[in-house]
């Protein structure tokens, strides 16, 4: 069954690498701008107008060399850096943390700082690699984008945190793993390139929503089994009627409330497969798929999921083989190969390709 979304009129034309990929659906800011509440919508159609005009610069930006595998460093070393835009519109905004300096009075700020360097470290330890581009590259985050700005994104250079309205969303770095989902975009953009519309976007939305769960769970050291599979809680004020932004347990349960559209939107299956031309093919959407076919594969598995289901992940999108272009039965084609090369066609094999039936995704080189 294939449901339709609004429209949003004509689409942009991303590049591989190119990335300009932000945590709230697009959908969820077009209903709040409609809401009778004008501190709610003034928010939402500003965050909107700036997404818009952030993109447009995002896709100028010319990154040569970023399909190009770095050559690994010796040493693994974290270097990151918080900024403050002051509300305002220039980035990066004025130092305020730089690395190795001790907390500051700003939450938000510490709070970013401390999510850049868990999620290094998740990539450090559980995969052996140095930093977005495996080359220590630099990690640099900017906290108080503009005014009541209700989103937080990568631009292909820096992860971006806005405040929230305060009405609908609180600051955007309250939960560990949006920090981490956007830090993992840069990963995807110096890795596997995925192209940020249709199938290959929601892939790339997708595999940050993974290794943020996974950072957070890394953090909690908590199994799969005992981990809450939720992007995003505590995002929302307590006047929503929502759990978190996604979920990958239940894709489809994590909000249901009118000022966001009604219920959140998210299919758990193939057979649910949203077409649509807004939010670049329903990138945010259609990622509910991918998301729980890996949920299905970390709990049959069991254990850390960042150990054997995330290693499978990781090995699929630095292989070099994957697709830009790539849909969701070539990355579980690729996933199952990866799973193969590492572990044989055992247990985790047979997760894997039974979490893609699961889903209505055929690994099978037959179609």
């Amino acid at each position: 069954m294939h449901t339709p979304l609004p429209q949003d009129g004509e689409r942009r034309v991303p590049k591989p690498g190119n990335c300009f990929c932000t945590i709230v659906p697009p959908f969820v800011l077009e209903r709040l701008a409609e809401s009778d509440d004008p501190k709610v919508s003034e928010s939402a159609r500003a965050t909107l107008e700036a997404d818009a005009e952030a993109a447009f610069r995002a896709f100028r930006i010319e990154s040569p060399g970023l399909m190009a595998p770095a050559a690994p460093a010796a040493e693994p070393r974290l270097e990151r850096t918080i900024f403050d835009a002051h509300h305002g519109l220039g980035l990066p905004g004025d130092v305020v943390r730089p690395d190795g300096a001790d907390p500051v009075a700003d939450g938000c700020v510490n709070r970013a700082y401390d999510a850049l360097g868990l999620t290094f470290n998740l990539y450090k330890e559980a995969y052996g690699r140095n930093s977005v581009d495996g080359n220590n590259m630099p990690l640099d985050a900017s906290v108080h984008y503009r005014r009541s700005y209700n989103n937080a994104f990568w631009d292909g250079e820096r992860m971006v945190f806005g405040d929230g309205d305060g009405q609908v969303f609180n600051d955007f770095t309250v939960a560990v793993d949006i920090p981490a989902h956007e830090m993992t975009h840069a990963v995807t953009q110096f890795t596997a390139g995925l192209v940020y519309q249709d199938q290959s976007g929601a892939l790339n939305e997708s595999i940050s929503d993974v290794f943020g769960s996974l950072a957070k769970q890394f953090a909690r050291r908590q199994t799969a089994e005992q981990a809450d599979w939720l992007i995003g809680a505590g995002i929302f004020t307590p006047t929503v009627q929502a759990q978190a932004l996604r979920s990958l347990k239940s894709p489809g349960t994590a909000f249901n409330d009118r000022r966001l559209g009604g219920k959140d939107p998210q299919p758990d299956n193939m057979a649910a497969f949203v077409e649509t031309s807004q939010d670049d093919g329903g990138v945010h959407t259609n990622s509910g798929i991918p998301n729980h076919a890996f949920y299905l594969v970390a709990t049959g598995i069991g254990g850390f999921a960042w150990e054997k289901a995330g290693q499978i992940w990781y090995d699929t999108i630095t292989s070099g083989e994957l697709d830009p272009n790539a849909t969701f039965q070539d990355f579980a084609r690729a996933t199952l190969a990866a799973a193969a090369k590492r572990y044989g066609k055992g247990l985790e094999y047979e997760a894997v390709l039974k979490a893609w039936f699961e889903v209505g995704v055929s690994g099978n080189s037959n179609g």
